[in-house]
Formats: C-alpha cells, sequence, structure tokens
C-alpha cells in the first residue's frame, strides 16, 4: 500500500510543461549591447531587440522576429492605452533591431524625417533619416539601409560623410553614387 501511494505521489509531482510567451520583456539593457551580426550569419530565425516607450500597457525591451512590424511590438507591449495613441506611429512599418519606438507622441522612434517627394533630388540627413528613407538612395536597399542605422546608433551618429564608407557593404563605387545625396 506505501509502494501505490509512493508511485502515486511521484506521477503527480512531475511537472508539466508550460509554453513560453511570444515577447517578454528584458528587465535592464545588458551592459554591454551586442554587436550586429554579419549578413552572412543571418538565419531565418534571427530576431531584433527593440524598445517602445510611450502609451501603451507594458513599455520596454522585447526581442521580436526579424521582419516584425510596429504593430507586433505594439502588441507585444500590451497594446495601447488610448485607441487614438496608435495614430502616431506608422503600424504597417517593419522595425529595425535596437530602434526605439514612442507611441502617442514624437520621439525618436517615429519622428517623422525629411518627405522623399524625388529621390533623384532629396538630400539626406545621415543623423535623422530613417531606414525607410535611406532606402529610398541609389543602390541601397533594405539590408545595407538597416546597416547605416545600425553603424549610427553604434557610434553615435555620423560626423561626415566620409563615414559610410565605414559601413559594411558601401565600398568606393556605392560611395561615389550616394555621397552626393546625403549630408550631417
Amino acid at each position: 500500500m506505501a509502494a501505490l501511494a509512493a508511485g502515486i505521489f511521484l506521477w503527480r509531482s512531475e511537472p508539466t510543461p508550460e509554453p513560453l510567451p511570444v515577447a517578454s520583456p528584458i528587465a535592464s539593457p545588458p551592459a554591454h549591447p551586442p554587436r550586429p551580426a554579419a549578413p552572412s550569419a543571418a538565419t531565418p530565425t534571427a530576431e531584433i531587440t527593440i524598445h517602445i516607450t510611450g502609451k501603451v500597457r507594458k513599455p520596454g525591451i522585447y526581442t521580436l522576429p526579424m521582419g516584425a512590424r510596429v504593430a507586433d511590438a505594439v502588441k507585444a507591449a500590451g497594446g495601447v492605452r488610448q485607441p487614438e495613441a496608435a495614430a502616431s506611429v506608422n503600424l504597417a512599418r517593419r522595425l529595425a533591431d535596437g530602434e526605439q519606438i514612442t507611441v502617442g507622441a514624437a520621439g525618436p522612434g517615429n519622428a517623422p524625417g525629411p518627405p522623399l517627394t524625388d529621390p533623384a533630388t532629396t538630400v539626406l540627413d545621415l543623423n535623422t533619416a530613417t531606414p525607410d528613407q535611406l532606402d529610398q538612395l541609389p543602390g541601397v536597399g533594405e539590408v545595407l539601409a538597416a546597416r547605416i542605422a545600425d553603424f549610427r546608433t553604434a557610434h553615435g551618429g555620423f560626423t561626415n560623410v566620409e563615414q559610410l564608407q565605414e559601413v559594411p557593404g558601401i565600398g568606393a563605387k556605392k560611395y561615389g553614387e550616394i555621397k552626393d545625396k546625403v549630408r550631417i
């Protein structure tokens, strides 16, 4: 009888697995942020880390899958506190690693940049242009625009246009194509 009782006790005391949440906030930012991975090291399961603030239920730092959009970040942060606050951000925009999104007010993650009326004549400020705007430069796609934004974040901004040549993927030829279309 004692063996049967012990067997039932052991069977019931086994832990049951629980699913992990899709996105979980990080209590505090790491002391040393990780360096961006080389583009060849990217995998289909790559993740990005973003900071969401403003009028959301749970502001903080979240890890989301690569290719996530602002709507995914808002959802991970528990949604907006006031429905009209969602109008302050483009919910369909793709996120870049290390970016900050401020919901309900203009901020670094959603401040409107200069409009791109004609990419052939527009001159972008390297320190304020969004990745979507940088994507409009000749020979610059989504990946290279994200690298430029990552370089800007990692180095505290550009101090001169020539620093573009330090961004992986921008050689002498590409630099020659875009140097007159950007400024500091």
